[in-house]
């Protein structure tokens, strides 16, 4: 589904923030992409829908080479959701927003009403169908501009911080969208600082420093390799830190978060009563 090969971006002001990057995520992947600040992981996410062109380097989307197309063209296949979502949302209420670019593609009036109709349900949204997008809550207007995305249906779909402003509740639900989603086929990528709630996820994980891929695995062994987590200067989950603790108390194998922790601590726990 994409093929980014030998990549380079330099910005107008000189910054290179992308040098020589190579990576390939295959139809119905769902991917974290993480790192620290200035890594280059949103200048890299932009290539994916035509916002930027490379430098240096090529980057095909479904076999298409991203220089041959328009951002109209790749936003069909491959919808974006800014990490601000003050940058795309421009309507006077939800529902117009959340129709525009079906209404842009051509859609029906009967499509479009059951798509946005839909959509607004699938993000707890209904009852804001009327308000202005702009006296939301951060949390609300960033579920908007996902909703604006998914009702055209696009095969691939990223997200830029997309738990920012949510609260746990709101996490899960999104957790959960995300596991439907990618069961269903789509190509799900995420840019994300929240290693917990990549944890919960356990997706492929990208590392990213200094504009390249230093690592690419499961999330179960990037995210329990501290050596690696430290090169890319990312927190370690709670869930694998906490079993590092307890490695002198009894043998641990690899563990990444609560629900396969439980029974490991249970039994620790166990273990414990029989010798008091």
């Amino acid at each position: 589904m994409i093929d980014v090969k030998d990549l380079y971006f330099k910005y107008p002001s000189g910054i290179e923030a992308l040098r020589g990057l190579n990576l390939r995520i295959d139809d119905g992947e769902f991917v974290a992409i993480m790192g620290e600040n200035g890594a280059g992981k949103t200048t890299l996410i932009k290539h994916l829908n035509g916002i930027f062109k490379p430098s240096k380097g090529d980057i095909y989307i479904d076999d298409v080479d991203t220089r041959d197309s328009t951002i109209a063209e790749i936003s069909k296949k491959v919808g974006l959701v800014f990490q601000n979502p003050d940058h795309q949302l421009f309507s006077e209420t939800v529902e117009e927003e959340v129709a525009f670019a079906l209404k842009n593609f051509g859609y029906s009036e009967e499509v479009i009403d059951m798509r946005v109709t839909w959509a607004l349900n699938l993000l707890n949204l209904e009852s804001h169908r009327n308000e202005s997008p702009f006296i939301l809550s951060g949390g609300e207007r960033k579920r908007v501009a996902l909703a604006a995305i998914l009702a055209w249906n696009p095969k691939v779909i990223v997200l830029d911080e997309p738990t920012i402003g949510q609260d746990y509740e709101q996490k899960e639900r999104l957790r959960q969208l995300i596991i439907q989603l990618n069961s269903q086929g789509r190509t799900v990528i995420m840019v994300t600082h929240d290693v917990e709630f990549v944890a919960d996820c356990e997706p492929r994980v990208v590392l990213m420093s200094k504009g390249k891929v230093i690592a690419d695995g499961p999330a179960l062994e990037i995210l329990t390799d501290f050596e690696i987590t430290n090169r890319a200067s990312i927190l370690v989950p709670q869930i694998p830190s906490l079993m590092d603790h307890l490695k002198d108390v009894c043998a641990i194998h690899k563990i990444l978060n609560y629900h396969d922790a439980k029974n490991v601590l249970l039994e620790i726990a166990r273990v414990g009563q029989r010798k008091s």
